[in-house]
């Protein structure tokens, strides 16, 4: 498992005029963070390649100590996190400590709007319903997105997308069966898509009949125009919420664990 923090000064000079009054945890919590966590977690605890935020993710962030406390002890197998048990008391209460420490500082970049009126705005005036609304939810393309990042991130996500249009695929195995999603991982050996329901299929090229491939509608890139503050406010608000609300109904095994297509 790896939980990890981000470069920030625990140390104080006792000669400064000025001195914080939050307490900060102390080096220890943080230096097994980044001996133990920070691999797969990222430094900041924001996730990484091999595992999720622990930072922001509403699921883990209202654990009790001591059931995170049982989540590093014993891991969690089915999505490829060890078990560290043997941490000592102390390191054990360090460690928390420092977890708590970074998951209180991301408040800040908590959420400012209404996301009762964000909803209106996302299946209303922006559209957004269009390529990322199924019925009368947010896909999991978006949802994915906004578990693994902060309010203030969504926003420039909307107000100044980067990212091209995005790929989707439908692929029919060699036995019949037909998987369609966006394409989130392609290498040379396998496909990974993303359903419309959250759902991870990870398929081995070797196992496919055919692969049908289809670029999307790219993100409008005048929504900084279309849309006032408040209203950009509102929506990132109601993606934060729908994305933590999901995250919280399902299970681990529902949410990570991709099924694997192979010979």
């Amino acid at each position: 498992m790896s939980f990890s923090a981000s470069g920030t000064a625990f140390g104080q000079n006792s000669n400064s005029k000025e001195s914080t009054a939050s307490p900060q945890p102390g080096l220890g919590g943080k230096s097994v963070f980044e001996l133990k966590c920070a691999t797969c977690h990222g430094l900041d605890g924001l996730g990484g390649e091999h595992a999720p935020d622990i930072v922001r993710r509403l699921s883990i962030r209202t654990l009790s100590d001591e059931a995170l406390l049982d989540v590093i002890h014993e891991g969690i197998t089915e999505a490829g996190m060890p078990g560290f048990p043997n941490l000592g008391s102390e390191n054990d209460r360090a460690l928390i400590a420092y977890i708590r420490f970074l998951q209180g500082t991301s408040a800040k970049d908590s959420p400012q709007g209404d996301s009762v009126r964000g909803r209106e705005v996302f299946f209303g005036k922006a559209g957004c319903s269009t390529c990322h609304g199924r019925g009368q939810i947010i896909t999991e393309d978006i949802a994915g997105f906004a578990r693994d990042h902060g309010a203030s991130e969504i926003r420039e996500a909307i107000v100044k997308p980067t990212s091209g249009p995005p790929e989707a695929a439908t692929a029919v195995a060699k036995d019949g069966r037909e998987f369609s999603g966006m394409i989130r991982n392609e290498d040379n050996a396998s496909l990974q898509l993303l359903d419309g329901d959250g759902r991870f299929y990870l398929l081995m090229k070797s196992s496919l009949a055919s692969v049908q491939r289809k670029t999307g509608e790219p993100m409008p890139v005048d929504y900084g125009r279309r849309l006032s503050g408040r209203e950009i406010d509102d929506l990132v608000a109601y993606i934060l919420r729908e994305a933590h609300a999901s995250d919280v109904s399902s299970s681990p095994s529902e949410k990570d664990e991709a099924p694997h297509l192979q010979n």
